[in-house]
């Protein structure tokens, strides 16, 4: 019903361009009060989305990188129309414990999700978490049952669910069934996103508290290719290119097909060909997730020439009657017998939002997703609601990525009970399900 209502409801906002902007401001007796945690790239980003479509008070902002915070403070004054400069502090625990905060955004990088997300929810904040939500599989069940104990609304950044064109492609491709039966589905990413050069461990820069930048991850030496952005590189911080691009596409084709988990996930891959560089995550991996009725395949090669040259990142949804090939640029429909080729483009809003063409870093292909995700959001808070990528649906996207690289790790499918949330007869898998904290930080 959620997403039937948000299919209904989103191309008459995206006909309407701005009209909803401010809304949220204007049906509560005061502005949100608003706390980002990581001011890093997509932490600025989902924070200036959020401004562009609500009237909130940016109260303050916390990272570990002083170079990072002192930036962001400079820009969300320009975004907010207070023009207040947020206050800035290191540590997120300080900054949620000195405001009552309404919405809390979490940008950090992806091992540092979790305990921030906790925190907040159980000081009465709503929270905007980027995706995935967690690394290890008991993480995101923590944050599922804290979300739900407190009864707050959590979104999570998996904006394919808001994106226009996406939308478009449910209403008249799928749910009028010109696809017939599905019987296979195809996700993958072919983009060259794996720096492969040879870096040498450093001193942290003097702005960086790379202790507690480190947090509950294991403690490496410092080296120049994690920070800022590149901490994906490296699987001490995140899931590699399965847990960053290969939790988008498989929670875009789950929230298309009406899918929940699956009952069973087989991987493969490894460092194949880049062998040289520091980065430690795959540059070559393939993964099945089995579903009641098709397998969902993911590739993702960061080397070489793209496989599909129009769609290096996206979905291929096979069906007896058709195929759709969907894209965050576009997508397009081709029957297999006759019958009308459907295909739409992405949309961008500069008419509407001309400042989106100046602002530093920002991908113009996915701001108007940012901004309906973010409104999506919105809604929910004010009708208590759950939003259209609800943490749950966050949870099972990340897990099952996460499985992916167990099972890659292992060298074996893992079979799985989503009631008992366990890896089936594989006890040396679900050791693996929690992953250790570094002292004295404690997994929830």
């Amino acid at each position: 019903m959620k997403r039937r209502r948000f299919l209904k409801t989103s191309l008459a906002a995206l006909a309407a361009g701005a009209v909803g902007s401010h809304a949220f401001a204007r049906n509560v007796d005061k502005r949100p009060r608003v706390g980002l945690i990581g001011a890093g790239w997509y932490g600025k980003t989902d924070l200036y989305a959020l401004c562009q479509v609500a009237q909130v008070d940016v109260v303050g902002l916390a990272d570990p990188d002083s170079k990072m915070l002192d930036e962001a403070a400079l820009r969300a004054a320009r975004w907010q129309e207070s023009n207040k400069q947020p206050r800035t502090y290191r540590d997120y625990r300080e900054m949620l414990g000195n405001h009552g905060l309404d919405i809390v955004l979490i940008g950090t990088p992806d091992h540092w999700h979790a305990l921030p997300m906790i925190q907040a929810v159980q000081q009465g904040a709503d929270v905007y978490c980027q995706k995935p939500i967690s690394v290890d599989v008991v993480e995101g069940q923590a944050m599922l049952a804290a979300a739900r104990r407190h009864t707050r609304v959590v979104q999570v950044g998996m904006q394919r669910r808001s994106t226009p064109h996406m939308v478009q492609a449910i209403e008249e491709v799928i749910e009028p069934g010109l696809l017939g039966a599905i019987g296979h589905v195809e996700i993958c990413c072919y983009y060259h996103m794996r720096d492969n050069r040879k870096a040498e461990d450093a001193a942290p820069p003097p702005h960086l508290d790379y202790d507690l930048w480190t947090g509950p991850a294991p403690m490496r030496p410092y080296n120049p290719l994690v920070h800022p952005r590149r901490w994906r590189l490296f699987t001490e911080y995140g899931n590699g290119i399965m847990g960053d691009m290969g939790v988008h596409m498989l929670d875009m084709v789950r929230w298309m097909l009406k899918l929940g988990w699956p009952s069973r996930v087989y991987s493969d891959g490894g460092i194949r060909v880049d062998r040289g560089g520091t980065a430690n995550i795959p540059d070559t991996q393939t993964a099945c997730f089995t579903f009641p009725a098709f397998d969902v395949v993911w590739t993702h090669r960061s080397w070489g020439e793209s496989a599909k040259p129009e769609y290096p990142w996206g979905a291929f949804i096979y069906g007896e009657k058709g195929t759709l090939k969907a894209s965050v640029n576009r997508w397009e429909f081709e029957p297999h017998a006759a019958g009308k080729k459907l295909r739409r483009e992405v949309v961008n809003e500069f008419d509407k939002y001309p400042q989106d063409q100046q602002e530093k870093d920002l991908d113009p292909l996915t701001a108007a997703a940012n901004r309906r995700h973010q409104r999506d959001f919105l809604e929910a808070i004010q009708q208590r609601s759950r939003p259209v990528a609800d943490i749950e649906q966050g949870h099972i996207s990340a897990a099952s990525c996460i499985l992916a690289n167990l099972s890659m790790r292992l060298g074996r499918q893992l079979a799985w009970d989503a009631e008992k949330h366990a890896v089936v007869d594989d006890p040396d898998a679900n050791k693996l399900l929690a992953r250790p904290y570094r002292a004295p930080w404690v997994h929830p």
